[in-house]
């Protein structure tokens, strides 16, 4: 296939809709609005989630827990994920981006310790699992928390 040879699929591509253009185009008069009512009306409409003035259900369920705001997420990374490195690379969060072992940096990186890691390798990231800790100075690496 070449770049002169794609074509958008059938469907893909839809006519707008052109309201208010007359009789004949099938949305003339009311433009599809119906007669008269909230809806009928330019700006009307209801929020998301009133019901008339009943008690609207996200307020009707009882509300449990807790939203921390100020919860930080870190990008996860396996120990034998580093073992696709050469030995004595030193290994820093900007390196794990670049070659797309994670795609966001998010709040840092954290190590955990799924798999076993046969290289010596220097890992600098913002957390260490314990167990992944202890794998890689098991391997004659080192860990350094930044």
């Amino acid at each position: 296939m070449k770049l002169h040879e794609l074509k958008a699929s059938e469907g893909s591509r839809k006519t707008r809709n052109r309201v208010g253009r007359g009789m004949s185009s099938g949305n003339g008069k009311t433009s599809g609005r119906g007669h008269k009512g909230q809806k009928a009306r330019s700006g009307g409409g209801v929020r998301p989630g009133f019901e008339g003035g009943q008690m609207p259900l996200f307020q009707r369920l009882p509300k449990r827990g807790f939203t921390n705001i100020h919860r930080k997420e870190y990008a996860i990374v396996n120990v034998d994920v580093l073992n696709r490195f050469e030995d004595g690379t030193e290994i820093t969060p900007e390196l794990l981006l670049e070659e797309g072992v994670v795609s966001k940096l998010k709040a840092g990186i954290k190590v955990l310790g799924k798999g076993a890691i046969e290289r010596k390798l220097t890992v600098k990231a913002h957390k260490f699992s314990a167990s992944a800790k202890e794998a890689i100075e098991a391997a004659g690496g080192q860990t350094e928390v930044i």
